[in-house]
C-alpha cells in the first residue's frame, strides 16, 4: 500500500518485471482481504475494455467514486444506463465531422500562442517550460472549442482552479482512509475552493448561452445544449458536468502528450527535420486544415510514439461487477483490476527494443499487424475517450506549426524522463528546450 501509494507506475512496473503479465496483489494486511489484480498484456486489455465481457467491470474504484463527488457525473465517471444515455447526447459533438469544424478555431488559438513564444534578447532563440506553454495552449483551445469567444474569462480560472481540484481528487482517491469532505483540512479547502469557482464560471456562461438563444455558434456548449435525445435535453447540471469533463480530459492529457513528443524531438533531431520537410511538403507557408492534420503521417507517427512510450493515462481502473476469468486468472466480484496501459506499451514481446524511440513503428501498415490494444493511450473498447479525434488533430496542428517556426533542441539528456501519475502521467520535474526560431 505504501508503495503504490508512493509511485504507483513504479510499483507496477517492478511488480510486471519480476512476477509477469498477471499479478494478484495483496494491499495493505492480508486479513483486510483488499485483493488487486495488476494486468500488463493485450489480452487482458480487450477482455476489460472489450468484446462481450467489457460490461463484467465498472468505474466503481476509489478513484472513480472520488472523481464523481468532485466533477459530477460526467460522460467519464458516469456507469450503466445513464453513461448510455449521456453518450446518445454527447457522441454526435465529437464526430469527425463536428471535430473538423473546430479546426479553424484551433488553428488560430494555436498561431496566437506560437506569437508570443519568448524570444532571447537577439530575437532568435529562447529557453521555455514545454509543460507550461503547452497547459496554456491546450486550454485556450479546448475553452475556446468549448465556449467560443465568450470563454476567454474562463481561461485563468480554470487555470487557477484545476490543478488543486486535481490534487484533492487523487490524493483521496489514493488514500486507504478518508476524512470527510467537510473536513476542513487544508487540501480540502483548497479542493472545495477550487470546485467552487469552476462550478461557478460554467453555470456562469451556461446561463448566459441560454439566455441569448444562441445555440449556432458552433461551439460545443451551444451544441450541447442544443441536443435533444427522442426529445429529451440535458439539464444545465447534466451540461456542466460534461464541461467540466471535457475542460480535464481535453488540456493536461494533450498537454502532456505535446511535451513528451517535443522533448522527444528535439533529442533527435534527424526525426525532426523530416516532420519539418513533411509540413513544408503538405501545408507550405498556408493556414492548416483538418485534412492536412490527417495527411501529415510522419507528423502523427511521431506523436503515436511518444504516446506510446508516455501515455497520457498510464494506467486503468475497473471493479469486477461479477465472478469472471481474465486471461485465465479468476477475478472474485467487487475486486479491483487495473491494466497497465503504460507496461503492455512497453512490452517486450509487442515491441522489438522497447525504450527506443522509434516512429517507424506507425508508418507503413505496421499498426495492423500488431494486437488492438498493444497500443492504447485513449483507452479501447465502448468507453475510450471520446475526444480522441480532437486531441490527435489539435496536437499534430501544434506539432506542424510550431516546428515549422522553430527548431526545437532539448536540455535534457535523455529520453527518459522521470514521470509521476496524479489523474494523468507528467513529467516530475519542468521540461525545457530551446527554440531557434527559423
Amino acid at each position: 500500500m505504501r508503495e503504490l501509494g508512493r509511485d504507483a507506475l513504479a510499483t507496477l512496473e517492478k511488480i510486471w518485471r519480476s512476477h509477469g503479465d498477471v499479478v494478484m496483489l495483496h494491499v495493505g494486511p492480508r486479513s483486510a482481504k483488499l485483493g488487486l489484480m495488476a494486468f500488463s498484456s493485450p489480452e487482458a486489455a480487450a477482455q476489460i475494455f472489450g468484446g462481450s465481457t467489457w460490461r463484467s467491470f465498472d468505474k466503481n474504484d476509489s478513484a472513480y467514486r472520488e472523481l464523481r463527488r468532485w466533477i459530477g457525473e460526467g460522460l467519464l465517471s458516469a456507469q450503466g444506463e445513464e453513461w448510455t444515455r449521456q453518450k446518445r447526447f454527447v457522441q454526435p459533438v465529437f464526430t469527425k465531422g463536428a471535430v473538423d469544424g473546430y479546426t479553424d478555431l484551433m488553428v488560430a488559438e494555436i498561431a496566437d500562442v506560437l506569437e508570443t513564444l519568448p524570444t532571447s534578447a537577439s530575437g532568435d532563440e529562447a529557453d521555455i517550460d514545454l509543460g507550461d506553454t503547452m497547459m496554456a495552449l491546450t486550454l485556450r483551445v479546448v475553452v475556446r472549442a468549448l465556449f467560443g469567444e465568450s470563454g476567454d474569462d474562463a481561461v485563468p480560472v480554470v487555470r487557477r482552479s484545476f490543478p488543486p481540484m486535481a490534487d484533492t481528487i487523487i490524493q483521496r482517491g489514493l488514500s486507504p482512509i478518508k476524512e470527510p469532505m467537510t473536513w476542513p483540512t487544508p487540501r480540502n479547502r483548497r479542493g472545495l475552493r477550487a470546485r467552487a469557482d469552476l462550478w461557478e464560471v460554467c453555470e456562469q456562461l451556461i446561463t448566459e448561452r441560454r439566455a441569448s438563444g444562441d445555440y449556432e455558434r458552433g461551439d460545443l456548449l451551444g451544441r450541447l445544449i442544443a441536443a435533444r435525445d427522442n426529445g429529451e435535453a440535458l439539464s444545465d447540471t447534466e451540461i456542466r458536468d460534461q464541461v467540466l469533463v471535457f475542460m480535464l480530459a481535453g488540456h493536461e492529457t494533450t498537454s502532456t502528450a505535446l511535451t513528451f513528443a517535443l522533448h522527444l524531438l528535439g533529442r533527435h533531431t534527424d526525426i525532426q527535420d523530416a516532420v519539418r520537410a513533411e509540413v513544408a511538403e503538405v501545408i507550405g507557408d498556408r493556414t492548416p486544415t483538418a485534412a492536412d492534420a490527417a495527411n501529415l503521417t510522419l507528423t502523427n507517427a511521431v506523436l503515436k510514439e511518444a504516446m506510446r512510450l508516455y501515455p497520457s493515462a498510464p494506467m486503468i481502473g475497473r471493479v469486477a461487477t461479477e465472478d469472471t476469468t481474465v486471461a485465465g486468472a479468476p477475478v472474485r466480484r467487487g475486486m479491483a483490476v487495473v491494466v497497465s496501459v503504460r507496461n503492455i506499451q512497453r512490452h517486450p514481446d509487442l515491441w522489438p527494443d522497447p525504450l527506443r524511440f522509434d516512429p517507424s513503428r506507425f508508418l507503413g501498415g505496421a499498426e495492423k499487424e500488431r494486437h488492438r490494444y498493444a497500443w492504447m493511450p485513449f483507452g479501447g473498447g465502448p468507453r475510450a475517450c471520446i475526444g480522441q479525434y480532437f486531441s490527435m488533430t489539435e496536437a499534430v496542428l501544434v506539432l506542424a506549426m510550431l516546428l515549422r517556426e522553430h527548431s526545437v533542441t532539448a536540455l535534457a539528456d535523455t529520453d527518459h524522463l522521470p514521470v509521476t501519475a496524479t489523474i494523468t502521467q507528467a513529467p516530475v520535474e519542468p521540461v525545457r528546450v530551446r527554440l531557434h526560431r527559423l
